[in-house]
């Protein structure tokens, strides 16, 4: 899957993932492979990512949006520690 982490001022991450875990609106959830289409509000919390080498990327958000569509997910984030 492609992923791209955007904030107002930068590409935070863009590459190729295995799965990511986000702070939804009620709940954390994981996207993996084929995912169905979603777009969804996300709130502060952990961003966690398995990119194809299985290497683990943790990121903090203080909100945003998440779109996945066909293998490619978009987070916009209002920040990113």
């Amino acid at each position: 899957m492609k992923l791209e982490i955007i904030t107002p001022d930068s590409k935070v991450y863009e590459g190729d993932i295995a799965s990511i875990r986000v702070p939804g609106k009620k709940g954390s959830f994981q996207v993996l492979k084929d995912h169905a289409p979603i777009i969804s509000t996300l709130e502060n919390g952990p961003v966690m990512i398995v990119d194809q080498e299985g290497n683990h990327i943790d990121y903090e958000i203080n909100g945003g949006v998440i779109e996945v569509k066909q293998n490619r997910i978009i987070l916009l984030a209002e920040s990113v520690r």
